[in-house]
């Protein structure tokens, strides 16, 4: 029998990132709680820079514990099914289950008595002081490696978004006002706002919350959305224009994810601190709400200094630098009518003279007042 013939299938930008997340730094749920809140400091900086206001951010981490999280998702509360068959959900064990791990237990039990015991007859110390640090040092390494679920928000006064564009600039992978520039800037792709709403859609299914409002714009724009990642879409669930008497200006994101915050503790922390350090005129405000308030974190990194750096200037392409392909897009983009302005114009490094010899030069190819 001979096999069917095999079809060419297609992916979508998002769903191949989908696929291959730890290409942006999304490959554990502590790591991706990390890559998200500096993407999202790192948006807000380019913001606020980008329009010349010193940089003013917020940021919030709020632990959302299982139950609360399913009531998020409206599932789990009064007024939810009766559970049925009790041995299909991760939270109850069988009796049979329940003695062999109780078992095992006692086991563990009995080994760290023992262990305590020993190094109780050589440091004289007591037994269960040994048990209790023993046991302290347990529930933190499993602490550590529980996942659990946080509502991430970063607030910022920069530039904003405007509101028929904040679908495709959250929602759509590969779409960028960073494209086509030859510039300096913090990112070049546009990938990593996209990427948390991507594990956030992957971690927990829940759309992400946008405010937003340009500068002198009379509302603000609310947005809540989540991406079809096989279409590389935005999904938008609701939209609505706020009164803005206030005239804020800047954005607010806030999302639903899948982190492990005691395995990357020190290293936010860190970021925040090196990134304050490296942007002395930005102003950071960073909030740990956690389930246990004796773990709540706040740290304050204040503005030193209020004179920001010079922004970076677009630049042009140099003739060394330029393939084919680009030579297509640049002469179809260009609005010079003559190739010695094209060159002069659109080149770095290229004096009108020097332009003026290079057309002149084409010989056979064209003259010197050659249309591109």
């Amino acid at each position: 029998k001979r096999p069917p013939p095999q079809r060419s299938t297609q992916k979508s930008p998002a769903e191949f990132f989908a696929e291959n997340k730890v290409i942006a730094g999304f490959d554990t749920p502590g790591r991706s709680l990390y890559t998200t809140i500096r993407e999202l400091v790192e948006n807000s900086l380019d913001a606020a820079e980008r329009v010349g206001v010193l940089p003013d951010i917020d940021i919030t981490v709020e632990e959302i514990g299982q139950e609360a999280f399913n009531r998020q998702r409206g599932i789990g509360g009064s007024g939810s099914a009766a559970r049925v068959d009790e041995r299909l959900y991760k939270d109850t064990e069988t009796v049979k289950e329940k003695a062999k791990r109780e078992k095992e237990e006692a086991k563990q039990r009995r080994q760290l008595e023992k262990e305590a015991k020993k190094k109780a007859s050589k440091t004289g110390e007591d037994v269960e002081a040994i048990l209790r640090r023993q046991e302290a040092a347990r529930r933190g390494a499993a602490t550590r490696t529980r996942s659990t679920y946080y509502a991430v928000a970063v607030k910022d006064n920069g530039s904003g978004m405007p509101h028929d564009d904040i679908p495709n600039m959250l929602g759509r992978v590969l779409s960028s006002t960073k494209y086509n520039k030859v510039q300096q800037t913090r990112g070049k792709f546009g990938l990593g706002a996209k990427m948390a709403l991507i594990w956030s859609k992957m971690s927990t299914g829940l759309p992400i919350e946008v405010r937003s409002a340009c500068p002198g714009q009379p509302f603000v724009s609310h947005y809540r959305l989540d991406m079809d990642i096989q279409k590389n879409a935005p999904h938008v669930h609701a939209v609505k224009k706020l009164s803005n008497p206030a005239g804020w200006h800047g954005s607010e994101l806030r999302l639903t994810i899948e982190g492990n915050w005691s395995q990357y503790r020190a290293k936010m922390l860190r970021y925040l601190k090196l990134i304050a350090v490296i942007t002395p005129y930005a102003q950071f405000s960073f909030r740990f709400i956690a389930e246990n308030e004796k773990n709540y974190v706040f740290k304050e990194f204040l503005r030193r200094t209020d004179a920001m750096p010079e922004p970076p200037k677009e630049g042009k392409h140099h003739p060394s630098c330029v393939d084919l392909e680009l030579l297509k897009r640049m002469l179809g983009a260009s609005r010079q009518r003559k190739m010695p302005q094209f060159l002069h114009k659109e080149f770095s490094s290229i004096t009108l003279p020097y332009a003026q010899r290079l057309g002149a030069e084409l010989g056979a190819g064209g003259a010197a007042d050659t249309h591109p």
